[in-house]
């Protein structure tokens, strides 16, 4: 397990990313990604936003519903990035006179001793419709907030932009800046130290267009060693191609010139994936991107969920591409993101607990084609088995009631490599000493035809066979009269 953070140094994450932060006071989290599984909370969000206050982590979504509901927003908050609890309705319509519906991808910031939550409403389509952007203030990060001014903050389109998807960005200078737009154009505007009115630049203009090439909506900008990042989304919300692009620059209001797409969909792991904030954990270099994607079994455009992956810079500061991993290890005690077919399943103290039941499956949405799997098993007794399923598709409740294969060990001294397709064929089985109680170690390792079976030892195969029946498909664990816990599951590209 990842050891888990203890305190953090209390700091101010200004528009979802502390610019040149101070030492921090204690351990903070430095995980690959949510190492406790992604989605990292329950439920259907998108746009996050994220915060520091006072040592925890503040993750500010949108309730990712069809338009007419969406009046309301919830926050998240953890000391850990692993353990999070919700904060319902920290603002609502009823707070605001003028906003209906749509209200969108929040942005929190604190100053002058309060808590701003910048918000788009209404989506409007043109200057003669109420909506745009506002802001709200609340005296504790949970809220409640309440609308600052009594209407828009930015109330029209200017540049062609869109007046939606902002992100608030604190300099170190002090000067705060709002960044925003959707249709295509994206614009900066200074606020004044009030934080709910904006400023003017030195040429007397409010507005200045910072769109880059590509850009399509979610502006999000942070700063690291003294120069500006601007990230935003390309492609179509509701499709497969929405992904995340960023620019560099040694000034907050550019030019920003697109260097790299860095965080799209994998088609192993999820769609969609974008709209993003950025969070630096207080007093290091450890950066993740918390950003919304689709489950891969999803079809209903709003079903985003919330996840987070770690980040990383080259040398020059440019941004490595995101890799999207797989990996829960149940820290947390839930089982966000997993789908069970038969028997009982309940995650607590740490692993994934099944009930003793005739092939009762539990399946991540993924479809993985060459990869490796790593799984930590416990058999409770019996002479039963339990192991992992993986290329599996058409899961139903059932002995084999799923098409894939399966691995698994026996306190009977076994482990056995088959295939399922609504009945059972055995590709291979070897001797092992399996003790009911103890810990076992299992991987999978699936590249083309080739399947390899490790226990316990990593280096040498217990079984390996060539079958080209099935291709790709969900990988998950799976128990068979016996009951068994599992830990530590990670799936990872091959190579």
């Amino acid at each position: 397990m990842t050891a888990l953070l203890k305190s953090a140094l209390a700091a101010l994450l200004a528009g979802g990313a502390l610019t040149t932060p101070a030492p921090a006071a204690a351990a903070a989290p430095d995980l690959p990604t949510a190492v406790a599984g992604n989605p990292f909370v329950d439920g259907w969000y998108a746009d996050p936003d994220v915060a520091v206050y006072g040592g925890r982590y503040w993750v500010y979504p949108t309730t990712s519903k069809r338009y007419a509901e969406q009046t309301y927003l919830d926050a998240f908050s953890s000391t850990d990035l692993v353990h999070w609890t919700k904060h319902p309705n920290v603002l609502t319509t009823a707070d605001v006179s003028w906003a209906e519906y749509a209200v969108w991808a929040p942005a929190p910031v604190a100053r002058n001793g309060r808590y701003y939550l910048y918000f788009a409403a209404n989506d409007i389509q043109g200057d003669s419709q109420l909506g745009g952007i506002g802001v709200a203030v609340a005296d504790r990060p949970e809220g409640p907030y309440r609308d600052a001014i009594g209407t828009p903050l930015i109330p029209a389109f200017h540049n062609g932009a869109q007046p939606i998807d902002q992100d608030v960005f604190i300099d170190d200078d002090g000067q705060a800046y709002v960044y925003y737009g959707g249709w295509g154009h994206a614009n900066v505007a200074k606020l004044n130290p009030d934080m709910v009115s904006l400023g003017a630049f030195a040429d007397g203009s409010t507005f200045k267009e910072i769109t880059p090439s590509g850009y399509v909506e979610g502006a999000q900008m942070f700063k690291r060693n003294g120069r500006y990042y601007l990230m935003w989304s390309e492609g179509g919300w509701t499709g497969p191609d929405y992904s995340v692009s960023y620019a560099i620059a040694d000034s907050p209001t550019g030019p920003f010139a697109k260097l790299d797409e860095v965080l799209a969909q994998d088609p192993a792991v999820a769609r969609g994936s974008g709209h993003n904030s950025v969070l630096n954990v207080p007093g290091t270099d450890t950066w993740y991107v918390v950003y919304h994607r689709r489950p891969l079994s999803e079809t209903d455009g709003n079903h985003r969920q919330l996840a987070y992956d770690r980040m990383n810079f080259n040398a020059d500061g440019t941004i490595q591409r995101v890799t999207m991993r797989v990996q829960d290890n149940f820290a947390d005690d839930n089982t966000y993101g997993w789908r069970t077919h038969g028997g009982s399943w309940t995650a607590s103290g740490g692993r994934l607990q099944a009930g003793g039941s005739a092939g009762g499956k539990a399946l991540l949405d993924t479809n993985s084609r060459d990869f490796t799997q790593d799984t930590s098993v416990s058999i409770a007794s019996g002479r039963g088995d339990a192991g992992v399923v993986f290329r599996a598709t058409r899961p139903a409740v059932g002995v084999d009631a799923y098409s894939g294969y399966y691995a698994g060990i026996s306190p009977a001294g076994r482990v056995v490599l088959g295939r399922a397709d609504n009945s059972w064929t055995q590709l291979g089985a070897a001797a092992l000493t399996v003790r009911p109680g103890a810990t076992h170690r299992l991987r999978v390792t699936a590249v083309g035809a080739s399947i390899k079976v490790y226990v316990d030892d990593m280096t040498t195969p217990r079984i390996s066979v060539t079958d080209t029946t099935f291709a790709s498909g969900a990988n998950g664990v799976r128990v068979f009269n016996t009951a068994a816990a599992f830990d530590d599951v990670v799936v990872r590209p091959a190579g």
